[in-house]
C-alpha cells in the first residue's frame, strides 16, 4: 500500500499547563499554545501515512501554514485532524484542523516530505 488522497489522521490532548503560550513562550497567557496546536496538527499528519511506508522510512515536516482562531484553556481536550490532499513523488500535502469542546480553534495546510531515516540522519548529523 503508498499514500493515498483522502487517507486521514487523529491526534489529541488535554491542554496542561506546560502546553501553554505562557510555558512556551510564545505568548503571556495560560491558553494552549498556538506550536503546541501545531504539533499537535503534524502529528495527525504523521498518523495519517505512517503505516503505510515502507520500513526505514518516515516523514519530515517542511510546511506549515496555519491560523489559531479560538483559545483553548488548561484541562480542555483538543483533537487534530489531518486528511492527505496531495502526493507529488515524495511530497505529502494534509488539510489539518484542530478543535475542542466548543468548536473549531484552527486549520490550514501542512506538507511532509518521505525520507529514509538513516539517511536523512546521517546528512543531519555531519553538519
Amino acid at each position: 500500500m503508498s499514500v493515498e488522497i483522502g487517507m486521514k489522521g487523529r491526534a489529541e490532548a488535554v491542554v496542561t499547563d506546560g502546553d501553554t503560550a505562557q510555558a512556551m513562550g510564545s505568548g503571556s497567557l495560560p491558553v494552549l499554545a498556538t506550536p503546541r496546536m501545531a504539533a499537535l496538527m503534524e502529528r495527525a499528519a504523521v498518523n495519517a501515512v505512517q503505516s503505510v511506508l515502507i520500513p526505514g522510512s518516515t516523514t519530515v515536516g517542511t510546511r506549515l501554514d496555519v491560523t489559531h482562531d479560538a483559545a483553548t484553556p488548561v484541562g480542555m481536550k483538543v483533537e487534530a485532524w489531518a486528511e492527505v490532499t496531495a502526493v507529488e513523488g515524495r511530497k505529502i500535502t494534509f488539510a489539518v484542523s484542530a478543535c475542542d469542546g466548543r468548536g473549531r480553534i484552527g486549520g490550514g495546510a501542512h506538507e511532509r516530505f518521505i525520507v529514509e531515516a538513516d539517511r536523512f540522519l546521517a546528512k543531519a548529523q555531519s553538519k
